[in-house]
């Protein structure tokens, strides 16, 4: 009888997955699909490498890549400059016991995305920083301004976790605060700091309404040609642009396989 019980109860739950399933075929799998055939198709939907020959024999579109590469490393950098000693002192459970200060730096995140930006172009004008006279300082403020969120909870996360046993005994055995640091705390991090890159630097290079709007349309991102490409009914183009978007995507993550960053997605922050 309990036998029976057992095997009606895992039947049941067994097409729990049934919904999640259903949601990735349809929201994911088959959006994928639609625009690899897209990709290396043409107008026509016969099978072509146009838009691969016209990628890599466009300098504009190289250029766009380049750019794109270089706001997203930069965003990432100064985030994690920011972000990382901030996150250590917000994990200190004498300097924050409730988790208040973190709330006040997730709170922006709760505003609308293009509401910030436009406050954010609105501060920038007023301190004389505009985007037509600098274009990329005020793309990677505002960058840097949407995305240390992304960074600093994370990291949070993982300084929670950290082995308090393991910096006593090194301080014990002694070694000095930088040995502690770049041996102990910084190695124990790793995980934080991989989640922290890639919840900063793939989005920073998808982005096109901050880029658009603070830099006065000066700097086009991937994600701005990809749009383009789109409104623009260049549908193959767009599908291929957005393709190499997802090999940038598959290589970071292949490049991270190994590290382990499930406490560092933000489980756990309240």
């Amino acid at each position: 009888m309990k036998s029976h019980k057992r095997k009606g109860l895992y039947f049941q739950r067994k097409y729990l997955c049934i919904p999640y399933s259903l949601f990735l075929i349809l929201f994911i799998i088959v959006p994928i699909l639609i625009i690899v055939w897209y990709a290396f198709t043409d107008s026509n939907g016969m099978p072509s490498w146009n838009s691969l020959v016209d990628f890599f024999t466009s300098w504009s579109k190289i250029n766009v890549l380049i750019v794109s590469l270089f706001v997203a490393l930069m965003t990432t950098l100064i985030c994690l400059l920011i972000g990382y000693p901030l996150a250590y002192f917000l994990a200190d459970k004498k300097v924050n016991k409730n988790a208040v200060l973190v709330t006040l730096f997730v709170a922006p995140m709760w505003i609308n995305f293009v509401l910030r930006t436009g406050a954010t172009r609105d501060l920038l004008t007023w301190m004389g920083i505009n985007g037509g006279t600098h274009p990329y300082l005020a793309t990677l403020i505002g960058m840097v301004q949407n995305y240390l969120p992304f960074v600093i909870l994370p990291l949070y996360t993982t300084f929670l976790k950290l082995d308090k046993s393991q910096i006593e005994a090194a301080t014990d055995l002694g070694a000095n605060p930088r040995q502690v640091f770049f041996k102990n705390i910084l190695q124990q991090s790793v995980p934080g700091i991989v989640s922290a890159t890639m919840m900063t630097f793939m989005p920073t290079m998808s982005s096109y309404v901050i880029s658009d709007t603070l830099s006065e349309g000066k700097i086009t991102l991937f994600g701005n040609y990809i749009y383009l490409d789109f409104t623009s009914r260049l549908w193959n183009d767009g599908s291929f642009m957005a393709v190499i978007m997802l090999l940038i995507i598959g290589i970071s993550m292949f490049l991270t396989r190994n590290v382990d960053k499930k406490d560092a997605r933000g489980e756990g922050l309240w």
